[in-house]
């Protein structure tokens, strides 16, 4: 028997206050997650030289968060989300602490780090569906916009922090004491969690209180078929991120081994490519109405392959050439993804935002971690300019 749902508007200017105090925590989190990754692919690159290693890192890492999305959108629409995230959260936290632990007992190995590393791509399968369901229900409409395009630019200005301070501690420091700023703003990102307050959706007329896991997740497919525009983004995300795979798993190597660079120089075409995406989510911040976001949309997908052919023909060590190149890349990644959010959040019933969003990461990652294996052996036997 089908479960009757009357929407309960929840977003106030109380709620979205909350929001911005949960969010800005959230913001010292990922600086930490940002300078954590960043080590531990470096550390993998330069401790395995093999294009294959580091394609089988990606692989570990986004296979069980694939595999998560779906589950955690069912449990974001059914439980507290605000339990959920804490728990994801905090399950991070102790993986990284035992990466800390098996550095300083001089016991990481690659493979086993890689491995653990895949457990921090579980927990991130379970924070990243919860989080984004609960904007729609804190952020009032009229804001969602111009929020997820500040979102951005604050995401953008943080990753590069990180990617400057992991490239300069890199230079003095050991990786067993810079892992200890993941901890560190672990910590500080949970205050503002615990003190707010996530509203949880309203479902009133409830004929059937109990829904089976699959009928919950077979709705979410069912309210995606009647947003046809989704639907095609989301497919079309699924198709462009097969393609940029390669060039995102592979950086590390194309960096230090085709072009004999070093941690500077990938955390330098990393920062050309979070200035471009500074760029593009200030662009999304300050423009309030976007016309034609449907031709921008799917024009600017495809835009997205251009960097991947100046890479590919660059000259050996033509790193600032690069940079620009990434920036470009950077630039559209904020406003298409702003644009396909946007959409997404004003059209998608808040009780079923878990499910839609755990959907549509779902499919847009599902062909990750194949395009991943893919990449690492096609470029071991072509070579990775070729590949890209």
């Amino acid at each position: 028997m089908e479960t009757e749902i009357i929407l309960t508007s929840t977003a106030t200017q109380k709620t979205f206050k909350s929001y911005l105090f949960f969010w800005a925590g959230q913001l010292f989190s990922m600086l930490g997650s940002s300078i954590t990754q960043f080590v531990i692919v470096w550390w993998i690159t330069i401790s395995t030289g093999s294009i294959v290693m580091l394609s089988i890192a990606s692989f570990t890492y986004m296979l069980p968060m694939a595999i998560a999305f779906p589950i955690a959108g069912v449990l974001a629409d059914r439980y507290a989300r605000k339990k959920i995230i804490v728990i994801a959260d905090s399950l991070q936290a102790f993986v990284t602490l035992y990466i800390i632990i098996l550095f300083n007992m001089g016991m990481a190995e690659p493979l086993l780090i890689i491995i653990i590393n895949g457990l921090l791509g579980l927990f991130q399968g379970f924070h990243i569906p919860t989080v984004s369901a609960i904007v729609p229900t804190m952020v009032p409409k009229e804001k969602l916009s111009r929020i997820n395009g500040i979102t951005y630019l604050f995401t953008g200005f943080i990753h590069i922090i990180g990617l400057v301070i992991a490239a300069t501690l890199l230079a003095f420091l050991p990786i067993k004491l810079i892992l200890w700023i993941d901890p560190i703003t672990f910590i500080i990102a949970i205050i503002p969690l615990i003190i707010i307050k996530i509203p949880r959706v309203k479902k009133e007329k409830t004929l059937d209180k109990k829904n089976s896991f699959i009928k919950d997740f077979s709705e979410g497919f069912q309210t995606l078929k009647l947003i046809p525009v989704v639907s095609m983004m989301l497919l079309l995300s699924m198709f462009i991120n097969f393609l940029i795979r390669p060039f995102n798993i592979l950086m590390p190597y194309f960096v230090r081994f085709i072009h004999s660079g070093a941690a500077s120089d990938l955390a330098l075409i990393s920062v050309f490519t979070y200035v471009g995406m500074l760029i593009g989510a200030l662009i999304t911040s300050i423009k309030k109405n976007w016309k034609h976001v449907i031709s921008i949309y799917f024009c600017g997908e495809f835009l997205l392959m251009l960097p991947m052919v100046i890479f590919a023909f660059a000259p050996q060590g033509y790193f600032l050439l690069m940079g620009f190149a990434a920036a470009g890349f950077g630039l559209l990644i904020p406003i298409l993804n702003t644009i396909y959010m946007t959409l997404m959040q004003k059209k998608v019933p808040p009780d079923k935002m878990g499910r839609i969003v755990s959907i549509d990461w779902t499919i847009s990652t599902a062909i990750s971690p194949i395009a991943t294996l893919f990449a690492g052996f096609i470029a071991d036997i072509i070579g990775v300019r070729t590949l890209f």
